[in-house]
């Protein structure tokens, strides 16, 4: 854990080197007055325990303006980089956090560990997947630097078994010419409407446990209708439930496991076939 945590301080040092400057204050996001255009597609595209830290690449190159960084912090924690330095944490919580603070951050709110109503006051934008009420979902379209933000409310299972209508939102996320989508803690398959209000994602960040979000059938069926090149696990406890993902999705696609826990994505490297990539070697 020592060595673990000191790699953790010397990737945030690195981190904070090349961070945009920090803001005078921190504020939460509002909502838009009337639902953003959702259905038009992202512009340009082609078509039970507690979660480990994980810790980051040390060295981190300056992105060029075609190219996103994605670093799996673990979980469902995912600290997304647009060319211009903006950053951004999904799933954010008390338990596995950046070694940087981010400029925006998702929540759901399925478990405690996928939001904090403890945020960081550094950050800038806090976007709780979320409303008030059923009747009030959480709805957002955010633009912030080069980055835009926007959601598309979801359903969870509540404590007694029952439906929490938008409990939970899938975030998407627009930065150079890709269209970057986090499904967070999905308990359902998803409807023609919000594939429509998703768009054409050119990466996915899925929950593949099987047990405490969508089965697998279920998240291979989403998959599959989303399309996306690029697939990148998420939210597993371990070797087993990794695994058993893993063999349903070399029945379709290929699979590359990483030595690191970050990636470099851009409109030119995508794949041409799709493609499941595990990223910290797992």
């Amino acid at each position: 854990m020592g060595v673990i945590a000191g790699i953790a301080r010397l990737a945030a040092a690195a981190f904070l080197g090349c961070a945009l400057p920090a803001a005078a204050g921190a504020q939460s996001a509002e909502e838009p007055s009337a639902k953003p255009e959702m259905t038009q597609s992202c512009p340009g595209l082609v078509a039970g325990d507690r979660p480990r830290a994980m810790p980051v690449a040390l060295k981190l190159a300056a992105l060029k303006p075609d190219q996103v960084r994605l670093i799996f912090i673990g979980h469902a924690t995912f600290l997304i980089e647009s060319p211009q330095g903006v950053r951004i944490a999904t799933d954010y919580n008390d338990y596995t956090r950046p070694p940087a603070t981010p400029d925006i951050a998702t929540m759901n709110h399925a478990h405690e560990t996928h939001y904090t109503d403890h945020p960081d006051p550094a950050i800038k934008y806090v976007l709780r997947g979320w409303g008030e009420d059923p009747e009030h979902p959480a709805v957002y379209d955010l633009k912030y630097g080069d980055v835009r933000v926007r959601n598309v409310p979801t359903n969870i299972r509540d404590s007694f078994g029952g439906t929490e209508r938008y409990g939970n939102s899938v975030f998407i996320f627009e930065i150079a010419n890709l269209c970057i989508v986090h499904l967070g803690h999905l308990h359902h398959m998803l409807t023609q409407q919000q594939l429509d209000d998703i768009g054409h994602p050119d990466v996915v960040m899925a929950p593949v446990d099987g047990e405490y979000t969508l089965d697998i059938d279920g998240m291979m069926q989403v998959l599959t209708a989303l399309k996306a090149p690029l697939v990148i696990p998420m939210h597993f406890f371990g070797w087993v439930m990794l695994n058993r993902f893993l063999d349903r999705a070399r029945e379709r696609w290929t699979v590359e496991q990483s030595e690191l826990p970050s990636t470099i994505v851009s409109k030119t490297t995508l794949p041409e076939s799709p493609k499941v990539l595990v990223l910290w070697g797992h």
